[in-house]
């Protein structure tokens, strides 16, 4: 049995630990609050967009643009979002591995994908297992605006229009709740999926459909992987709130099991302190 001094050692450790853990607890309900409210925000811009891309795409029957046709797919893009630390439970395992399975079942050599890694999480997993990082970002505020993605995202899709890539994937964690994330799928590229979310409505166009199209259509895809960020970020706060509120859980009730160690090897002690004082009194008489 552990002796007293090791049992308070690590009762006081432990203590320390659930103090820290506690302190990331609060921490990320603080930022999955922002986040969330900056997620909600961001819906009723990408409803409207997707509203005017709709109208135009299928209101006028004889506009066309690349991002609207399918075209022989030869190789696929992946976008992946992921945090930049761990800590965050199954958050970026439970992304990552759906995403390694799909490129697996789906493609035959390297050569057939290009992963475009948003987080150092998922960049170092591609990177350690020798697969195609053609883009990556990372040292993401835990708040991003456009301004932070803009580069990237201008380049995913503009790799679309060179033919790098006949198709665009996003992987993330979709926010559910403070305690559910799903793994999400979505076609980013081409726009085959477009459609209104309300009924569609009389628009003028000037100078003419086609060429509010050549700038809509870029702009609503990149929204969509802000978007995703943004969606992201909140279940990658909310992930960090509920793995930090676990390790405080069991930071307790480790706490609350060597204290009854501790207690049980004091009184064993006593016990055998008080059993060798009356051994010695009855020796003596």
């Amino acid at each position: 049995m552990a002796s007293l001094r090791e049992i308070q050692s690590r009762i006081n450790s432990t203590k320390k630990t659930r103090q820290i853990t506690k302190a990331m607890q609060m921490v990320s309900a603080a930022k999955l609050s922002r986040a969330e409210m900056n997620a909600k925000a961001f819906v009723p811009y990408m409803e409207k967009i997707q509203e005017v891309a709709a109208s135009i795409a299928v209101g006028s029957k004889d506009v066309n643009h690349p991002m609207l046709a399918t075209r022989p797919v030869k190789r696929t893009g992946y976008i992946v979002i992921t945090a930049d630390r761990g800590l965050k439970g199954a958050y970026n395992s439970s992304v990552l591995r759906a995403v390694y399975n799909k490129i697996r079942e789906r493609h035959q050599s390297d050569d057939e994908y290009a992963i475009i890694a948003i987080g150092r999480m998922g960049r170092d997993f591609f990177l350690k297992r020798n697969m195609n990082v053609v883009l990556e970002i990372n040292g993401l505020p835990d708040q991003p605006s456009f301004i932070d993605i803009m580069e990237i995202t201008s380049k995913a899709v503009g790799m679309f229009s060179d033919e790098t890539y006949d198709e665009l994937y996003m992987y993330y964690n979709h926010y559910v709740s403070a305690i559910t994330q799903e793994v999400t799928e979505k076609k980013v590229l081409p726009l085959t999926d477009i459609a209104p979310t309300t009924k569609l409505m009389s628009y003028e166009y000037e100078p003419s459909a086609e060429a509010i199209l050549e700038v809509l259509l870029p702009q609503y895809a990149e929204s969509l992987i802000y978007g995703a960020l943004l969606d992201a970020k909140a279940a990658e706060h909310a992930a960090g709130m509920t793995a930090m509120k676990s390790a405080t859980d069991n930071a307790g009730e480790l706490i609350d099991s060597l204290t009854l160690s501790f207690n049980r090897a004091r009184q064993a002690m006593i016990t055998q302190e008080i059993t060798e004082i009356v051994g010695g009194v009855a020796a003596l008489e």
